[in-house]
């Protein structure tokens, strides 16, 4: 079943447990590739210091303050493209970071695509998609296919790469399965 847009405007930290083992799948070239989520990462209103709507809307971020529901994507260190879904209400500056994942190829091999990088790499993902909505039509969108992720199976940690914010880089957002 592909998540709604109703999935997403729920509290981030929520949503971002929410997503694990849920299929981030991508239409190229006339095949689906679907990807099972295994880490993810919170990024939660404007006072969240690492968060890049702490500083304000701009161009780069204005998709984090509009509808649930949208992949807001980003180009980091010159080289890597970042995908995440915007969670919570319009205005509410909040988005999930897709971090991790696992894949198994045609002959039955799995992946792992261990870092945010390395998936959006591995699914060809662009600026194109940045302020999309998450559907079929737009050929990148999400899938419940009935994983169900005990909380006792979610691991929460501090979050990658934001030590820059102060106590906010402590916070446990950062989860895995």
């Amino acid at each position: 079943m592909v998540l709604s847009q109703k999935f997403f405007n729920q509290p981030t930290i929520q949503a971002a447990k929410n997503l694990l083992g849920k299929f981030l799948v991508r239409r190229y070239r006339g095949n689906n590739i679907a990807v099972i989520v295994t880490e993810v990462e919170a990024y939660d209103g404007p006072h969240d210091l690492a968060s890049h709507a702490s500083r304000g809307i701009g161009e780069r971020n204005k998709v984090m303050f509009g509808e649930a529901g949208c992949f807001y994507v980003y180009f980091t260190y010159g080289m890597h493209w970042m995908l995440n879904i915007v969670t919570g209400p319009k205005n509410y500056p909040a988005a999930v970071l897709i971090r991790a994942g696992i894949v198994f190829t045609k002959n039955g091999n799995k992946k792992i695509l261990n870092g945010p990088a390395k998936l959006t790499k591995h699914l060809k993902i662009g600026k194109r998609f940045n302020g999309r909505i998450a559907n079929k039509k737009t050929g990148l969108w999400l899938e419940d296919r009935g994983i169900n992720i005990k909380p006792s199976q979610i691991i929460a940690r501090k979050r990658i790469g934001v030590d820059y914010a102060g106590r906010w880089a402590k916070k446990p957002y950062n989860f895995s399965i």
